[in-house]
C-alpha cells in the first residue's frame, strides 16, 4: 500500500503513517514493547490498528494523523509510547484539509477512462414512478407497534403455506415492524420523520406491492396519511386495521389472502438493463476501528466516485460521526447554500444533545475505541472518506425523499440501523456497510455489502462479511479495491444475494429515529 505511506522492514511491526507531518503512526501489526518499529523502540505494547508516537509530543501540543489534529496530549508523550485514550483528550480542534491518497483522486476525477465512454448498467425493476427496485419483495408495513405481531403472523403464515413457491420472482414478503407510532404528539418533529419514514417504505421500488395494516385507534393514522399523500387503494397498495376487520385472526387471513391477490401481478415484474446513474447508494460504517480510514472507507469513497461519475447518487449520513470534518464536506459544497445548511444541522445537533444531556464528544464507542479510535475527530476524519472527492449536491433531512443525483448528505444519527432506515426511506436501493470490529447488519427490503476493513476480522466472520479491504495493507491497491466494490454493487443490485441477506438479516432492522416524548 505504498501510496499512503512506506511499510518499515519486513523484519519489523508494520506500521502506518498517513501524511509526513503526523507524530503518529499506525500499528499494522501488533508491536510488542521494545520492538523496533517506525525508526522508534517501543515504550508500551501497541495493539494492532492502534497509534505509537513516532516523535515526542509536549502536554498540550496537537496529535497529527492524516496531517490534521485529532486531539490534544494530555501529558508528555515520548516516541514510541502508545497514544491513546489515556493520554489524548477529545477536544475539538479546528481541522486542515484532510489530503486522501492521489491514486483515489485521480481514479475519481478523470485520467482513468472508466464509463465516461460506456456507462455502467445493471439489471433492475423499472417501476412505474420511474424509479428502479433492486429487488421484488411484497411488505407488509405497520402503522404502529400494536400491529406489529399481526404483521408476523401473516408473513410466517404465508411462508408456511408453501405460497410462494410458485412464485419465483419474488425476493419474499417481509413485515416491516417498529417500535413507535403512538404515544406521541401527532405533530411536530417527531411526528413528521416518522411520517416520511413509513411512506418512503410505503413507496420504495424494491417492493413490488405493500399492505400496510394499523390497530386503528392509534396516532398514525393510516387514513390520514393516505390523505395526505394523495395515494388510492390499488393492486399494489392495500390498507387495513386489526380493529375494523374483526381481531387477529381475521386480519391474519385477510393480509394473507390479499398477498395471494397481489402475487401474480408482482412476479410479472422482470429486471431489464438499467443504468447505473438509477442506482441510489447508502453509505454506512459501523463497529470501526483504526484500520477504516486506511483500508475500507477511501475504498468505498472510490467506488462512490464511479458511481457519482455514472451519473448515480450516493448519500452520506451518521451526522455526529462527520463532527470535526464537517469544513471538509462543506468546501466541496456545490454552492454556499448548500454548505450552511449542513452546518444547521450540526448546530440542531448541539443543541439536541444539550437538552438530553449528552456532547457530540461522547463518540467513538468502546468497541471503536478497542478497535484503536481515540476521539471523535479521529473517527469522523476516517468517516468522511467513504465520500469520496465529490461535490456535495445536495443536504436532506431524515428519510426525505432524496430526488438530487451526485453525492448528498442526509441528517441522521450515527446508531447504524437508524441511520440505513433513514436512507432506505429517502430512496436508498442498495447499502454499502464497511466495519472493522464487525458488525453484523441487514437492511430489507434493500440488499447490504459488508467490507471488513481487515483480514483477521474477514477471516474470523467470513459467513458474514462480503468483500476483504484488509489485503490493502499488503498492497492491494485502493483503485483496484474500490472498483472491486463497485463492480459488486452492480451485481448484487443485478440479483446476487449479499451474505446478510443469506442469513436471514433485515427484518428486525427497520429502526425509525424516534425524537421527542413518549406519552
Amino acid at each position: 500500500m505504498s501510496d499512503l505511506s512506506p511499510f518499515t522492514r519486513p523484519a519489523e511491526p508494520r506500521t502506518i503513517a498517513l501524511d509526513d507531518a503526523d507524530n503518529v503512526v499506525i500499528a499494522v501489526d501488533a508491536i510488542e514493547r521494545g520492538d523496533l518499529a517506525a525508526g522508534v523502540v517501543a515504550r508500551d505494547r501497541i495493539p494492532r490498528g492502534h497509534k505509537m508516537a513516532r516523535s515526542r509530543v509536549m502536554s498540550g501540543q496537537a496529535l497529527l494523523k492524516f496531517g490534521q489534529p485529532i486531539g490534544l496530549a494530555t501529558c508528555d508523550i515520548a516516541p514510541g509510547e502508545w497514544v491513546h485514550v489515556h493520554n489524548i483528550s477529545a477536544t475539538a480542534l479546528p481541522v486542515c484539509d484532510m489530503q486522501f491518497p492521489a491514486r483515489a483522486a485521480e481514479g475519481a476525477h478523470g485520467g482513468s477512462g472508466h464509463a465516461a465512454c460506456i456507462p455502467s448498467t445493471f439489471q433492475g425493476y423499472r417501476r412505474s414512478d420511474g424509479r428502479t427496485g433492486t429487488r421484488n419483495y411484497i411488505g407488509i408495513l405497520t402503522s404502529v407497534n400494536c400491529a406489529a405481531s399481526v404483521a408476523r403472523f401473516a408473513a410466517d403464515a404465508i411462508t408456511r403455506s408453501g405460497l410462494l413457491e410458485a412464485y419465483p420472482g419474488i425476493d419474499g414478503v417481509v413485515p416491516i415492524i417498529h417500535g413507535t407510532g403512538c404515544g406521541l404528539a401527532e405533530r411536530g418533529e417527531g411526528f413528521e420523520v416518522l411520517r416520511r419514514t413509513q411512506w418512503g417504505y410505503a413507496c420504495h421500488p424494491n417492493f413490488a406491492a405493500v399492505i400496510m395494516v394499523g390497530l386503528g385507534c392509534e396516532v398514525l393514522q393510516i387514513a390520514r396519511m393516505k390523505q395526505q399523500f394523495g395515494v388510492q387503494e390499488s393492486d399494489g397498495f392495500r390498507t387495513l386495521t386489526i380493529q375494523e376487520t374483526g381481531g387477529t385472526r381475521r386480519t391474519v387471513d385477510q393480509i394473507v389472502g390479499t398477498v395471494r391477490e397481489m402475487l401474480p401481478r408482482a412476479a410479472a415484474a422482470r429486471r431489464t438493463t438499467r443504468s447505473a446513474s438509477e442506482l441510489v447508494l447508502g453509505l454506512q460504517c459501523g463497529g470501526s476501528d483504526g484500520y477504516s480510514a486506511l483500508t475500507a472507507n477511501p475504498a468505498l469513497g472510490f467506488a462512490s466516485d464511479l458511481l457519482v461519475q455514472d451519473g448515480g447518487t450516493s448519500i452520506l449520513s451518521e451526522t455526529p460521526e462527520i463532527y470535526g470534518a464537517e469544513h471538509l464536506l462543506v468546501r466541496r459544497a456545490r454552492a454556499p447554500g448548500i454548505g450552511d445548511r449542513l452546518m444547521e444541522r450540526l448546530r440542531w445537533w448541539e443543541d439536541y444533545t444539550v437538552r438530553n444531556g449528552a456532547e457530540m464528544n461522547n463518540n467513538p464507542s468502546p468497541g471503536n475505541k478497542a478497535g484503536g479510535l481515540s476521539t471523535i475527530l479521529e473517527k469522523s476524519l476516517g468517516a468522511v472518506a467513504k465520500s469520496g472527492h465529490a461535490a456535495l449536491q445536495a443536504v436532506y433531512e431524515y428519510a426525505e425523499p432524496v430526488r438530487t443525483h451526485g453525492l448528498v448528505f442526509m441528517d441522521t444519527p450515527g446508531f447504524d440501523p437508524v441511520s440505513a432506515t433513514g436512507q432506505v426511506a429517502g430512496g436508498a436501493n442498495i447499502i454499502c456497510f464497511t466495519t472493522g470490529r464487525g458488525s453484523t447488519f441487514g437492511c430489507k427490503p434493500v440488499p447490504s455489502l459488508k467490507l471488513a476493513t481487515n483480514s483477521e476480522m474477514y477471516r474470523r466472520m467470513s459467513d458474514d462479511m462480503d468483500i476483504n479491504c484488509g489485503d490493502m495493507l499488503e498492497g492491494v491497491s485502493l483503485e483496484t479495491k474500490g472498483r472491486q466494490i463497485f463492480d459488486a454493487l452492480l451485481r448484487v443490485a443485478s440479483g446476487e444475494r449479499t451474505r446478510s441477506e443469506c442469513l436471514g438479516y433485515g427484518e428486525a432492522e427497520f429502526v425509525p429515529w424516534q425524537i421527542g416524548a413518549v406519552m
